[in-house]
């Protein structure tokens, strides 16, 4: 007698479909991780902001409200007065951060403030085009600035939201808002 070797076409047809049910429950997870990419992103974002203002106010009390006698050697923005009140400025490793009420400025870019001092890019005061290459949006309306992270349906919906402070008070950082993400 001559046995022929291989499968079913009943072998086939459960194999197919065990693969076909594995890739629509696999599918719609892997599509995804972009979405919960930009959402760490943005969560990433919202820490160091949160980090960078804890550290600056910090530094800012270590030095006492002391003027500096030196221009600030990384850009020679002249010397910072560490002020605690109203408008200051600090002498950072990279250059000038300007402050409001002890925290970092929510300034326009351009302007060394919230933005430059928590460092999302490798650029020390980046430009728009230098944010958005790495993957981020800002903007600045008086004493708010909006963090942004691009790719998503909504830049606009996948932020949070850093307000300058009040006499006394800490900044105020938003939770994240993610449904554009």
């Amino acid at each position: 007698m001559d046995k022929s070797k291989g499968f079913t076409l009943i072998e086939l047809i459960v194999v197919i479909v065990i693969l076909s049910i594995l890739a629509a429950v696999a599918l719609p997870r892997l599509t995804n991780l972009q979405n919960d990419a930009r959402i760490a992103k943005l969560n990433a974002a919202r820490g160091s902001v949160a980090a960078t203002s804890a550290m600056v106010h910090a530094t800012l009390f270590a030095r006492n409200g002391r003027a500096d006698t030196a221009v600030c050697p990384a850009d020679g923005g002249g010397p910072a007065n560490n002020n605690s009140s109203g408008s200051g400025t600090l002498c950072s490793e990279a250059g000038i951060i300007n402050l409001y009420n002890g925290y970092p400025a929510a300034t326009n870019i351009g302007t060394p403030g919230i933005l430059t001092a928590a460092g999302l890019t490798t650029v020390f005061n980046p430009n728009q085009v230098e944010l958005q290459i790495e993957g981020y949006d800002y903007t600045s309306t008086g004493s708010v600035a909006t963090f942004q992270v691009r790719g998503g349906s909504s830049s606009i919906n996948c932020s949070f939201t850093y307000t300058q402070p009040v006499a006394n008070a800490a900044p105020i950082i938003s939770i994240i808002t993610t449904t554009g993400c």
